[in-house]
Order: structure tokens, then C-alpha cells, then sequence
């Protein structure tokens, strides 16, 4: 019997602490009391998991799960599943405090939760994931459901992941429970608009920051890290609107063409091959390389820590969307607002998936689906209002957007808590 060991992580610093330092932070200049801080500076609930799996050659291997819930102030708590070789418990921990913070800025009654299994899923068959995400359901399946905790995709998961839960979270009820996952395939109570949701988002906020700035998203040049579901979406729907998209990239390869890519061809070029390695009309250079490319928005949507204070002073970008959650380290956000860029935080910018998950929740509850053009329609209502809440803080008050869009969730959710009181 193998035990999967995790890797040497991505992350140069705690995640958890990190997000525990941005909470005390917006606290003091907010000032929220500090008894509320010590409430909301913890995880209500973390779960550790073995997950044995019988894998192709005969053998049994046994990966590591988690699952968190940070608060439930305001709802059940909702939040992703990773499949990654780097997941960590402190890592799991800091998204789900991004997930409250991210929910309560968007005004959905949702709390944050995240979940995580030690493992990378492209070295899986997929009977080896079916049988390890059936497997790992089975261990937290009395910390989810419908009124209790949601999850949905993630870095390494999708729709097919999601099904399996699903499936295996009903049989184990005996009935079919729409409502305990979210990001489902359209066939088994998905939404429309969910796999797109997030990067959707992302655009409506470049659009409205672009606009705040008297500029046009025609004409400029971006960068995007990371060509996953959010990246990918988001090169095309940047691309859509006229900006030219310079520079794309994913774990395997990074290219650059001053003219702009091709987004369709990169698009078939990682669908049949797996990566973006070999796509015509490009040249190679590195995630690293991207990330300071002479561009007007830069876009990292992959993982956590890839701006720091080793970096961010060779960024030459003049708006960040963190497309993925925790792109930027608070040292890195210090550098970069002396430098004037505008950080539109992840909070904000990557927050359509949740809003999309929680309209696929409602749906499933009712039991009632929307039309493709109602979901977006009430997704742009909710993220530009979330925006200019946010955009209105950050002037008023004469602070950086993180620390608005902080700021106000963190409000939000404390006075949840001072209003339902701590039982007994």
C-alpha cells in the first residue's frame, strides 16, 4: 500500500496566515472589534481524510482529503474541491476564509468552505479518479449537503467530478439530492452559464474598471496565467471585446506574440493535445516572463503566490484581475499600489463562479432552470453592484480595492455574527 506524499509546495508563505494578517488589517481600519476578529480569524471546522483508492495495476494508494468550513454566519457554507499535488491544510483553510469573504461581498447567503485531496489527477485513469472521488465523498459525506455545506469545482476538478459526488452523496440517501454540489453537467440539474461564470465575472469587472478610467477595452493588450476554465474564458471574452490578448499560458507552456494569439486555435490546439505547448504563431517564454510583460491588464488565474515582493516591482501592468484566488501576497500589494496599479482583488474579480453556483443551487432546490441569457443577466446585476460598492469605499475612503472589497465583507459577515449572537 503506497501513501502519496504532497510535493514541495508552490507557496512561499503560509496561505492561512496570510489571509489571518489581511483580516487584521482591514479590522483595524475598519475598526471591528477585536472579539469578532478572534471569531472570524478561525475555521469553525476542518476535516482531515485518508483515501484509500484500488488503483489500475492492483496496488492501493492512499491519498490525503480535507474539507473546511470557515463560517456559517450567513448560510451554509459553499466552497471548491482541489485535486492537486500542493493542497495543504493551511492552504485549504485560507480559501474557505476567501470564500466567506468573496460570498458576502457578492450578498449571496452563503458561508465559505474549501476541500482539497493531495493528488495529481492528470496521473490518474479515470477510473482511478472515479473511484477516488467516490471514495473521498464517502469520507466527508456527513459534513456536506444541500443546507449544510456545497461544494463545486475546482483547480483539478470539473463537471465529471462533480457528478461523481453527486451521484455518490444520493445513493448513499437513497434519492437524488439536486442540491448538494454545484458546477453539475447541464444533464443532472447544472446551470446554464456555470462553466464560463467565473471568467464572465472577471470581465464584467475589467470592463466597469476600464470605463471608471475613461478607457475602452478595444485596443488594449493582456496577459492571462493560466488557461484553465477561468484563464481560457477569459482570454476569449477579452478577445470578444477587442483587447489583444499578448500572452497565455498553463503548467506546460507560456507564449507570447505581440500581435496577439489566436484564441480559437489555442483553444482546439489544448483540446486535442492536453497544452498550449506547439500552438503555432507563438513563441515560448515562461509563467514567470508573463507576468511582467509590458501589457495594460495582466490576469493571473492559476495559482496562489505568483506575485511577490521579488516580483512586483518589475510588473509593468497597470491593472491586475486575479482571476485565481490569492495571485498577489499583502508585501506585493504594498509595492505594486506605490506604483499606482489598480488591483482588481479576487473577492471580486473571481466571484461570478460562486454567484452562478448559488443561482445552480436555487435552481436545483426549485427544482426550476433558468434561460442561458436571465443567468448572465442577473450575474452582470449582481458583480457590478458588488463593484461599485466596492469602487465607491476604495474613493471615499481613499484605500486600495482589496481593502474596500475586505472590508465591506468582513463587515457584513461580523454583523451577521453580533445579530445571531454566539450559543449558548
Amino acid at each position: 500500500m503506497a501513501v502519496v506524499e504532497a510535493q514541495v509546495s508552490h507557496l512561499r508563505e503560509n496561505p492561512f496566515e496570510l489571509a489571518r494578517e489581511q483580516l487584521r488589517r482591514v479590522a483595524a481600519t475598519f475598526e471591528i472589534d477585536q472579539n469578532l476578529v478572534n471569531v472570524l480569524g478561525t475555521c469553525k471546522k476542518a476535516v482531515e481524510v485518508s483515501v484509500p483508492v484500488h488503483m489500475d495495476d492492483g496496488t492501493t494508494s492512499v491519498f490525503a482529503g480535507y474539507r473546511v468550513t470557515h463560517n456559517v454566519a450567513r448560510g451554509p457554507s459553499k466552497g471548491g474541491i482541489r485535486y492537486h499535488p500542493d493542497v495543504t491544510l493551511d492552504e485549504v483553510k485560507a480559501l474557505a476564509m476567501w470564500m466567506t469573504w468573496k460570498c458576502a461581498l457578492m450578498g449571496i447567503p452563503f458561508g465559505g468552505a474549501k476541500g482539497g485531496v493531495v493528488v495529481d489527477p492528470k496521473q490518474l485513469s479515470r477510473g482511478e479518479l472515479e473511484r477516488m472521488t467516490r471514495r473521498y465523498t464517502s469520507e466527508i459525506i456527513n459534513e456536506i449537503g444541500p443546507e449544510k455545506d456545497i461544494p463545486a469545482p475546482d483547480v483539478g476538478t470539473d463537471g465529471a467530478v462533480m457528478a461523481w459526488i453527486f451521484d455518490t452523496y444520493s445513493m448513499n440517501k437513497g434519492h437524488s439530492v439536486l442540491g448538494v454540489v454545484t458546477g453539475k453537467p447541464l444533464t443532472i440539474g447544472g446551470s446554464l452559464g456555470r462553466v464560463e461564470a467565473t471568467a464572465r465575472g472577471a470581465l464584467y469587472c475589467v470592463r466597469d474598471a476600464v470605463a471608471k478610467r475613461d478607457g475602452r477595452l478595444d485596443g488594449m493588450t493582456v496577459a492571462v496565467q493560466g488557461f484553465g476554465n477561468v484563464g481560457s474564458f477569459l482570454a476569449k471574452f477579452l478577445h470578444e471585446e477587442g483587447a489583444s490578448v499578448v500572452a497565455i499560458s498553463d503548467s506546460r507552456a507560456a507564449l507570447y506574440n505581440s500581435k496577439g494569439i489566436d484564441i480559437a486555435a489555442a483553444f482546439a490546439h489544448k483540446r486535442e493535445h492536453g497544452t498550449l505547448a506547439g500552438l503555432k504563431d507563438a513563441d515560448q517564454i515562461t509563467n514567470d516572463d508573463l507576468l511582467l510583460l509590458d501589457v495594460d491588464i495582466l490576469a493571473p488565474c492559476a495559482l496562489e503566490q505568483v506575485i511577490t515582493e521579488r516580483n512586483a516591482s518589475q510588473v509593468k501592468a497597470s491593472i491586475i484581475c486575479e482571476g485565481g484566488n490569492g495571485p498577489v501576497t499583502p508585501a506585493a500589494d504594498a509595492i505594486l499600489e506605490d506604483k499606482g496599479v489598480l488591483i482588481l482583488p479576487d473577492v471580486l474579480a473571481n466571484a461570478g463562479g460562486v454567484v452562478v453556483s448559488y443561482f445552480e443551487w436555487v435552481q436545483g432546490l426549485q427544482e426550476y432552470f433558468w434561460k442561458e441569457t436571465e443567468v448572465n443577466a442577473k450575474l452582470n446585476d449582481i458583480v457590478s453592484r458588488a463593484f461599485e460598492e466596492t469602487w465607491e469605499t476604495a474613493e471615499s475612503r481613499h484605500m486600495p480595492m482589496r481593502v474596500a472589497a475586505y472590508g465591506l465583507a468582513v463587515q457584513r459577515v461580523a454583523e451577521a455574527t453580533i445579530t445571531r449572537g454566539i450559543y449558548p
